[in-house]
C-alpha cells in the first residue's frame, strides 16, 4: 500500500470514529459529597460492557451511547462505588456525588473494575509524578497477552506496539533487542530502558545497552513512550521503555504462583513467585530459571534471575520501597554466518568455543510522599554492579575454521549509581487547573573494559592468559569515569476541558572520559615480534546543552483524542565502542555525538469498547547519524568503518486498530473475539553526507513495511490467538549494500514473515498454556551482528513449541 493510499485510509478511520460517536451525549461532574470538590480519575462503567469514560481534573466526564437504558457504575479507589440505572432518550447531564471510604478497599470490592478488553492501552495525562499529555504512549498489558511469556517472545509481547523492529535470535528471551523508526535494535540501546522507573542498562551514557530484560512472567505491563520522552527520561532518540513489575497481592499475606514450561530444543523454565501484604508491609519476589540446548549447535544456555520488592506504608501519604534484581546467565555462542553459509544451511555452526556470560545486580530505593492531594514527590536512588564477558574466536572470515589457538576475551565491568527526584503539583492559573513537574537526576559511572588473550581451550574460562600468550595482538585496557547531571521540567496548561499544551525542557551536563591504552603487536611468519607499541589514550569530552519540546492534546469527545508533539534528542558517542578492537570493522577517529529531533501527530481513542485505535504520522530528523560505510584502507583493502555517516530524515505512518468483534457478532460476554491490525509504513533518506555515494540512500534498519495482524478468540476460561508478522527488506549500512561480504556483517536483511499460534485454559487454581512459534517453519534472519554473538548473520529460530503449567495457591 502506498503512503498516499494509507493517508486516505487514515483519514477515513478518523472521520468514521468521530461520526460513529454521534449519539446521545451523557455528561456530568463527579464531586465529593462532603467537601464538594471535584474528583478526578473516576471511572464510569457500563455494567454490561465495560469502561465508558474517566473524569478529568475538574471532575467532568463525557461519553456517547446509542442505547436507551444503561446501568452505570462510578468507581474510584478512595470512594464508595455508586451504581444507578438511567433511561436515555435525549442528551443527558448526570452529576454524581461520591462518599469517601473509611478504610481501604478489599479485593472483593475491587472486582467492580471490569476485565480489560484490549491488550494495549494509553497512559493518562498524569501518572504518579510523570506527565504524558500530548505524547505517543503505548502500554502493553501482559495479563491480556497470549504470548510465549516463558521465552520472552518479543514479537508476540510487543505485537501491538506500532513500528517496532525486533532482533529475533534466541529461543529463551535472554536479551531484548527492539528498535524502531530507523534505530538500531541491538540490545535496545536507543531507548532509555527502565524497571519501575529506574535505569537498568549498562551505562546510560557510555554504553546504553541492556543485557538484562525482566522476565515477562513477572511483569504487570510495559510502557513505551516515543521520542518526546527525551525531556523527562533522558536524551535518547527512541524514547522510553519502562518495565512495570507485578505488585504485591493487596489482601493476602501469602500468594504463591509457580509456572513450569517445557519446549523445543530441551527448553525448560521455572518461574515461582511469592507475594502478599500484612499491615503496613508488602512484598513481591520471584525466581526464574531457564535452560536449553538452543535451536543451533553450540548454543546451550542456563539462566538464573532473582527479584525482590518490599514496601512499607508509613501513612496514606508516605511510602518507602526497596528492590533488588540479580541475573546470571551463561550462553554458548554458535557464531555468525555469511550469505553463502546461510543459503547452504541456516542452522549450521562452525564455532564450538565461543561463550558469553552476564552477571547483573540492580538495586533501588524509592521514597514517595504526598504533601497534599495536589502535590506529590518521589525520590529514586539506584545503582548497578555488573559484568559481561565475551570469549571466542572472532575473525572477519566467518567461514574460516577455528584453528584452536588462544581466544579473544573481552571483559566489561559496570559500576554506576544515581538518584532522581521529581515534584509534581496541581495549581490554578486564570481559573484553570494546571500541572507542573520539576525534576533532576544525578548519574555517576566508573566502568572498565579489558581486551586480551583467553585460553586455547573450549570451556567457558573467562580468565586472561597474558603470560601464556604475550604476543596476542588485540590488547587494550580502559576505564570510563562518566558523569551526568540534568534538570528537567514540564507543564500542562489546560486552555479548557478539551485542549491542553505541554511545553518542556531538559538541561544536560555530560562529561565522558576514557583513560587507558591499546597495545599493537605484529609478528612475522615464524611468530617473531617485529612490532610492539603501546598507545596511551586519555580523552575527556565535556558538554552542556538544553533540549526543548512541546506537546498538545485535544479531546473533543471520549471517543477521540488528537495529539502532537515535537522534541529535541541527543545521543552521546560511546567510548566503549571506540576503544574495542573488532576485526569486522574499524572506527573513524573523528566520530562524534548525534543530534536531532522527533515529531508526532495523530489521533487515538476508544469507541464504546468496540474499537481501540491510534493512528499517527511521525518525522525523525537525525544529524551526524552513526553507522557503517565502506572505506579503502592503506593496504588497498575495502573495510567497514563505523563513524558519523551524515544527516538523515525518517518519516512515516503508524497505526493500530483493535476491534472488539464480540460486541458486533456475539452478544454473549462469555465469548472474546478481537482482531487487530498493526501497520507501519516508513520512508527515509540521507540528506547530507561527506562520504561518497551516501546522499540519497535509504537509512539502515528500516523495513518500509512493518505489518502485524492477529485474531484472539475465547470462551469463558479458554483463550487462543494466531498472529501474522511481515517485514519488508531493510539495509544494514549506509551504502545500501545488498550482497553480504565475507564477514556477513554488511548486506541486506531480506523480507520475512512469521506465523505464531498460542492458546490457554484456566481451571480454578490451574492454568495451561501452549503454543507454536514460527508455525510455517520459515528460515529467516533479522540481524547481521558486528560483534558478539557473531560477527555475521544470526539465524532466527525455526518452528518450536512450548507448554506451560501454572499453579496459583
Amino acid at each position: 500500500m502506498k503512503l498516499k493510499d494509507y493517508s486516505i485510509l487514515l483519514l477515513m478511520i478518523l472521520t468514521w470514529s468521530v461520526s460513529y460517536a454521534q449519539a446521545y451525549q451523557i455528561t456530568g461532574t463527579v464531586t465529593d459529597r462532603i467537601t464538594g470538590t471535584a474528583i478526578e480519575n473516576v471511572a464510569i462503567y457500563d455494567k454490561n460492557a465495560g469502561q465508558l469514560a474517566i473524569t478529568d481534573l475538574n471532575g467532568k466526564y463525557r461519553f456517547s451511547t446509542t442505547q436507551n437504558q444503561l446501568t452505570l457504575i462510578w468507581f474510584s479507589y478512595e470512594y464508595v462505588v455508586y451504581e444507578e440505572s438511567i433511561n436515555i432518550n435525549t442528551d443527558l447531564v448526570k452529576d454524581v456525588q461520591l462518599q469517601q471510604l473509611g478504610e481501604e478497599l478489599t479485593a472483593i470490592e475491587l472486582t467492580v473494575r471490569k476485565e480489560k478488553i484490549f491488550q494495549l492501552e494509553r497512559l493518562k495525562d498524569v501518572e504518579g509524578t510523570s506527565i504524558y499529555a500530548g505524547k505517543k504512549t503505548e502500554v502493553v498489558l501482559i495479563e491480556n497477552s497470549t504470548a510465549n511469556l516463558a521465552a520472552n517472545n518479543a514479537r508476540q509481547i510487543f505485537n501491538q506496539v506500532a513500528g517496532l523492529n525486533i532482533y529475533q535470535n534466541d529461543d529463551a528471551g535472554l536479551q531484548l533487542n527492539i528498535g524502531g523508526r530507523g534505530l538500531d535494535p541491538n540490545r535496545t540501546a536507543n531507548f532509555n530502558t527502565r524497571q519501575n522507573g529506574y535505569d537498568i542498562s549498562a551505562d546510560v551514557l557510555g554504553y546504553p545497552e541492556s543485557y538484562y530484560a525482566p522476565p515477562a512472567e513477572g511483569l504487570k505491563s510495559i510502557q513505551v513512550i516515543r521520542g518526546a520522552a527525551s525531556l523527562q527520561y533522558g536524551t535518547q532518540f527512541g524514547g522510553l521503555v519502562n518495565f512495570v513489575m507485578k505488585e504485591p497481592h493487596p489482601s493476602k499475606s501469602l500468594e504463591l504462583i509457580t509456572r513450569n514450561t517445557i519446549g523445543s530444543n530441551g527448553l525448560y523454565t521455572n518461574f515461582t513467585s511469592l507475594s502478599g501484604t500484612s499491615g503496613k508491609w508488602s512484598y513481591y519476589t520471584f525466581f526464574n530459571y531457564k535452560k536449553g540446548d538452543g535451536f543451533r549447535p553450540n548454543s546451550q544456555f542456563e539462566s538464573k534471575n532473582v527479584y525482590a520488592h518490599i514496601g512499607y506504608q508509613f501513612s496514606d501519604q508516605t511510602k518507602v520501597t526497596g528492590e533488588i534484581t540479580y541475573l546470571n546467565y551463561l550462553a554458548q555462542q554458535a557464531g555468525g554466518l555469511n550469505d553463502r553459509q546461510f543459503e547452504d544451511d541456516p542452522f549450521q555452526s562452525n564455532r564450538e568455543r565461543n561463550w558469553f556470560e552476564v552477571d547483573w545486580f540492580l538495586y533501588n530505593l524509592k521514597f514517595s510522599h504526598d504533601f497534599t492531594e495536589d502535590t506529590k514527590f518521589t525520590f529514586n536512588a539506584f545503582g548497578l554492579q555488573a559484568q559481561r564477558n565475551a570469549l571466542g574466536f572472532r575473525t572477519n572470515r566467518v567461514d574460516q575454521v577455528d584453528p584452536g589457538n588462544e581466544r579473544d576475551l573481552i571483559k566489561g565491568d559496570f559500576n554506576n549509581y544515581g538518584a532522581e527526584a521529581r515534584l509534581l503539583s496541581h495549581y490554578n492559573l486564570a481559573g484553570k487547573k494546571n500541572i507542573f513537574l520539576i525534576g533532576s537526576k544525578f548519574y555517576k559511572a566508573n566502568n572498565t573494559s579489558t581486551q586480551g588473550p583467553g585460553s586455547d581451550g573450549s570451556d567457558a574460562d573467562f580468565n586472561f592468559r597474558f603470560d601464556e600468550f604475550p604476543n596476542y595482538s588485540n590488547q587494550n585496557d580502559f576505564i570510563y569515569p562518566n558523569l551526568n547531571i540534568s534538570l528537567f521540567g514540564e507543564n500542562i496548561f489546560y486552555a479548557n476541558d478539551k485542549l491542553s499544551f505541554t511545553p518542556g525542557f531538559r538541561l544536560e551536563y555530560i562529561k565522558t572520559e576514557s583513560e587507558g591504552f591499546t597495545r599493537e603487536i605484529r609478528t612475522d611468519a615464524a611468530g617473531n615480534v617485529i612490532f610492539n607499541e603501546i598507545i596511551d589514550e586519555n580523552r575527556s569530552n565535556e558538554r552542556a546543552f538544553a533540549l526543548l519540546g512541546l506537546g498538545t492534546s485535544y479531546k473533543p469527545t471520549d471517543a477521540v483524542e488528537f495529539y502532537g508533539n515535537i522534541s529535541q534528542n541527543y545521543r552521546s558517542v560511546t567510548f566503549t565502542d571506540i576503544s574495542t578492537i573488532n576485526p569486522a570493522f574499524e572506527i573513524n577517529p573523528n566520530i562524534d555525538d548525534e543530534k536531532g529531533f522527533t515529531a508526532d501527530i495523530g489521533a487515538r481513542g476508544n469507541i464504546n469498547n468496540f474499537v481501540s485505535y491510534d493512528a499517527s504520522a511521525f518525522a525523525l530528523f537525525y544529524n551526524d547519524r552513526i553507522g557503517f560505510t565502506q572505506v579503502v584502507s592503506n593496504d588497498g583493502r575495502v573495510k567497514s568503518q563505523r563513524g558519523n555517516v551524515g544527516d538523515a530524515v525518517i518519516y512515516g505512518l503508524e497505526s493500530l486498530v483493535d476491534l472488539n468483534l464480540q460486541k458486533l457478532f456475539i452478544k454473549n460476554r462469555d465469548y472474546k473475539f478481537n482482531l487487530f491490525f498493526n501497520t507501519s509504513l516508513v520512508s527515509s533518506e540521507y540528506t547530507n553526507s561527506d562520504a561518497n555515494g551516501i546522499e540519497g540512500n535509504k537509512v539502515e534498519f528500516i523495513p518500509e513495511v512493518n505489518f502485524k495482524t492477529g485474531i484472539q478468540l475465547g470462551y469463558k476460561n479458554f483463550l487462543s490467538s494466531i498472529q501474522y508478522s511481515y517485514l519488508s527488506q531493510q539495509f544494514t549500512d549506509a551504502t545500501n549494500a545488498t550482497d553480504g561480504n565475507l564477514s556477513g556483517v554488511i548486506g541486506a536483511i531480506p523480507a520475512y514473515d512469521v506465523l505464531d499460534f498460542s492458546t490457554s485454559y484456566k481451571y480454578n487454581r490451574f492454568k495451561l498454556e501452549a503454543g507454536i512459534n514460527n508455525v510455517l517453519d520459515n528460515s529467516y534472519f533479522t540481524r547481521r551482528a558486528t560483534g558478539y554473538p557473531g560477527p555475521g548473520i544470526i539465524t532466527s529460530p525455526n518452528r518450536n513449541y512450548y507448554v506451560t503449567l501454572e499453579i496459583k495457591i
